[in-house]
Formats: structure tokens, sequence, C-alpha cells
């Protein structure tokens, strides 16, 4: 078999404090050098052009389950956190995959989620109504009350829960991050003991009580005569809690951030254009920056020979600022017209929460600005070391 060229190797720090400020000159460095590239940091290729994600995306040949006969064996600390990722519907693939998704989506309707506008646009004044005069974080005010209340609501989980749906949520999703160590990992197993023992009560009140809620749809919903099973019920539950809001904050407060750092026109705000701006948000900054695939068969892919079992990053963040479909690309432009936008996912994995957090967004930006005309940063706000998360620290503003 004739050899292949080897692809470019690059170091780069992902906890490096200037790659967590700004990590986009660095995807600028990589597309340059092609489609792929080896992040020796990560030790696997990266996918850093908008065609090369996409396509691994959609190929069926690479998937989100490492290979049974190469998964590492597990360690006994992380046994809760694992019990919950087992029947997650991210960690799935087809058949299972299709499966659990069909049944999430019979739940999880676009009826359902419209139907949250209203009260979605209430939230939204009744937290401005309640904006401090002076310098305050927009982060917790604001941009992490709006989907984490949402979420509640759509599930049918007490709002009074909330704060403890926030801690669990940021302990088990550390375990994605960069510089992930044991401390981190203890906090993930504890909060997903925690989440799950709190669902399965809440489940069961469910059963014999049901209600106009996700989780009682969950519940009553079927494919072909199967329902989710408990474990299932409580994997489905604690995903759409934390990617229900934990992705929508950072696009919402790395949205404000850009717009009022670059100082763009409140009409980019209007209905009629509400939407590109939604979509720009995303494209320029978006939440999420990596996922990674494992290769299922041999594959000769954009110049690089993968195995079974090799995994590869794909990297949103460079996708979404490639030259070659975006002109000028690092200018945040609202007007731009968007088709493909990599921030949440693609293929049979595209985010089921997708619809919902740019209905947040579409509600949440434009009644932000018109009620608070004056709003303003009160402090620089800096992006937090969470790589492959991208979203800030706080967002300190005035009003």
């Amino acid at each position: 078999m004739a050899s292949l060229p080897r692809m470019k190797t690059l170091s780069q720090s992902p906890t490096d404090p200037g790659f967590v400020q700004n990590p986009y000159p660095f995807y600028d460095t990589a597309r340059a050098e092609g489609d792929l590239v080896f992040w020796q940091d990560y030790n696997m290729p990266a996918a850093v052009s908008h065609k090369a994600v996409q396509d691994i995306f959609r190929d069926r040949r690479f998937g989100t389950e490492c290979p049974a006969e190469l998964a590492p064996v597990a360690p006994s600390h992380l046994a809760p956190w694992l019990a919950v990722e087992a029947h997650s519907l991210l960690e799935a693939e087809p058949p299972r995959h299709t499966r659990l998704r069909a049944l999430v989506l019979r739940a999880f309707t676009s009826r359902a989620i419209a139907a949250l506008g209203p009260a979605i646009e209430q939230l939204c004044h009744d937290l401005i109504d309640a904006f401090p005069s002076e310098p305050f974080d927009l982060l917790d005010a604001y941009c992490t009350q709006i989907p984490v209340i949402t979420i509640c609501r759509l599930l049918g989980v007490p709002e009074s829960m909330a704060p403890d749906l926030l801690r669990w949520s940021h302990a088990m999703v550390a375990m994605y991050q960069a510089g992930r160590n044991r401390q981190i990992e203890d906090a993930a197993a504890q909060a997903s003991q925690d989440f799950a023992a709190f669902l399965t009560e809440y489940i069961e009140q469910r059963r014999t009580d049901p209600r106009d809620d996700l989780i009682t749809r969950l519940i009553a919903a079927e494919e072909d005569g199967e329902k989710l099973s408990r474990a299932e019920l409580i994997s489905t539950c604690i995903l759409l809690l934390n990617a229900g809001h934990e992705a929508t904050v950072h696009s919402l407060g790395n949205g404000v951030r850009t717009l009022l750092q670059t100082r763009i026109s409140a009409d980019v705000l209007h209905p009629d254009t509400i939407d590109r701006t939604v979509e720009e948000i995303l494209r320029y900054d978006p939440p999420l920056h990596l996922f990674t695939r494992y290769a299922y068969e041999e594959v000769e892919l954009f110049g690089h020979r993968f195995k079974r079992g090799d995994q590869v990053a794909l990297l949103l963040g460079a996708a979404n600022r490639d030259p070659t479909v975006w002109s000028d690309p690092n200018t945040f432009d609202p007007t731009r017209a968007i088709t493909t936008n990599s921030s949440f996912g693609g293929g049979v994995h595209f985010c089921v929460g997708a619809p919902l957090a740019r209905l947040e967004m579409r509600i949440g930006l434009p009644i932000l600005f018109d009620r608070c005309p004056n709003l303003r940063l009160a402090g620089h706000p800096d992006y937090a070391d969470t790589y492959h998360f991208h979203g800030l620290t706080n967002l300190m503003v005035r009003i």
C-alpha cells in the first residue's frame, strides 16, 4: 500500500492563556496547512477546514463510541459518571442511537419548543426588571437564567432546583475540558450520583402523577413498541438539562460581548434581521470548539489513513472561520448569509436542542438591548480556561 504524505504537526496547549482568550490565530495557522493537521497536545489528527469537519460529521465510518475491543478499562471512581454516559444519546451510535433519538424527538417536538416562546419573553422581562443599578454580572443575572429556567420548565423540574442542576451540570461537563484531573473526576462522579438520585425519585413521581411536561412525554414515548428504560430516561434527562443550558449560556454571553465590543447597530436585532444575527454569533464565536470521533474501519481521508479506533478532533471554531466558505471570516458581520453552521455539530448527532437554543437567543438578545439601550461593558470579559467549551468567566456590565 502506497505511503501517504505526513500531515503537518502543530503544538498548541489548550490551556495556554493566550489560546484560551483567542484560539482563532491558531486555527488560521492550522487551516493554512491543509484540511487535517496533527495536534500534538491531543496526540491526534484535527480537522480544521469547514469541509473536513462537515464531511467527518456525516461519515458513518466515524462515530462517538470507542470500538469495544479498544475501550480502556474504566476506573472505579468514575462509575457513577460512566453509568450516565453509557446510556447517553451523545455516546450512542445506530441502531441504539436511532431508537433513542426517535423517542426523544417524539417528546422534544418543535411544537413544544415553540410553545415556550411567550414564557421566555416574560422571563426575560422579569430578569431585566431585577437588574441592579450598579455594575453586575450579566452572565449570572441573565444569560444563565434564561436557559436553565426554560429547560426546567420544559422538563417539568421545579425551578427551585436550578442552582443544584447548575452545580451538577458544571461538575459533569468539566470532564470534557482540557486539564481534567482527579479532583474534577471525583466532583463529576458525585454530581452524577446526586443528579441520578434526584431524577430517579422525580421520574417515579411522574409515573403516578403525569403532567404536561417533557419528562412525562419521555415516559410515555414509544418507538416500535419500545420505551426508554429507567437508565435511559435518567441519562436522557441529564443530557437535556446539561446540553439544554450549557451551550446557550455561552452563546448568549459571547453574543452580548461581541455586540457590545463591535458596537453594531441595534438594527441587527429587529425581527427581520435577528435570525441572521443569531447565526453569525454562532459562527463567529461558538460555545463549543471541539468534538472527537473514532474511526470504525480503515479510512483514507484528506491525505491521511485512519485505522480502526483512531481518533480525530473536529474543530468547530476553525471550521466556522474557513475563508474558503466565508469572505473576511474573522470579521463579525450580522448581514452575512449562513447556510451551514458547524456550531451544533452535524450528521446523526446534530444537536436536538438547537431549535431551543436559537429560540432563546432570538428572544433574549432583542429584549435585552431594547430594554437596556445604554448597556455597556463595565470590565474586560475574559474567557474561562475550559476548552473544549468557549465561554466567559463573567460579563460585567452597567445599564
